[in-house]
């Protein structure tokens, strides 16, 4: 099955005129990193302190939309500037999941939503991230297998946001989304693994 992250080359494309600006005006990929994972944990109290208000969870979608932007950015400034470092590979791994629990936990204060079902998502995404990271340490690739990778995984809850926000969704079926989005994330996690080992050999 396939991922949003297959579409990213041409995402690069579009962007690249951004990123020759920001890196003629002394902008460093670190401080994207930061900056997107501050952002998103700021976005994710707000959503945690008001979950009443549901509007607010049109925010989750247009952030997505911006952070993936973000994501490219860091990373095309890190390879075509010279920016690659220890610290920024750190960064880079780190905050992505940091920001991803801090967007998606503030689901589980919603009425009627399963708090359990969430917090597995979380953590079967975190655990399907560092399955992707581990590549490199088993003599493979870092792997970034789908179909439910980073990338995808904000799509999804880019719609439950939209869905919340406008009504559309009642809780039972953003119970029964967040239900097929574990099983895509338990089958990422086996297709990391799978074709990790398979690469090795």
């Amino acid at each position: 099955m396939p991922s949003i992250y297959q579409l990213k080359p041409r995402f690069q494309a579009l962007l690249r005129p951004t990123v020759q600006r920001l890196y003629d005006r002394g902008v460093t990929a670190n401080q994207v990193t930061v900056a997107a994972a501050l952002v998103s944990l700021l976005l994710g109290l707000l959503l945690a302190w008001l979950p009443h208000v549901t509007w607010l969870f049109i925010l989750i979608p247009l952030w997505m939309l911006l952070r993936m932007a973000l994501n490219a950015v860091d990373g095309m400034l890190a390879r075509e500037f010279g920016q690659q470092s220890r610290l920024g590979a750190y960064l880079n791994e780190l905050s992505d999941v940091i920001a991803d629990a801090a967007l998606y936990l503030p689901f589980a204060l919603l009425a009627g939503v399963s708090p359990p079902l969430v917090v597995l998502v979380v953590l079967t995404a975190l655990v399907s991230e560092y399955a992707g990271v581990m590549g490199p340490l088993a003599g493979a690739s870092r792997r970034y297998d789908g179909p439910m990778g980073k990338s995808d995984r904000a799509f999804a809850f880019g719609v439950l946001g939209t869905g919340v926000a406008f009504g559309l969704l009642s809780a039972a079926w953003i119970n029964g989304l967040l239900l097929v989005i574990l099983l895509l994330s338990l089958y990422t996690l086996y297709n990391r693994v799978r074709r990790g080992l398979a690469e090795t050999h």
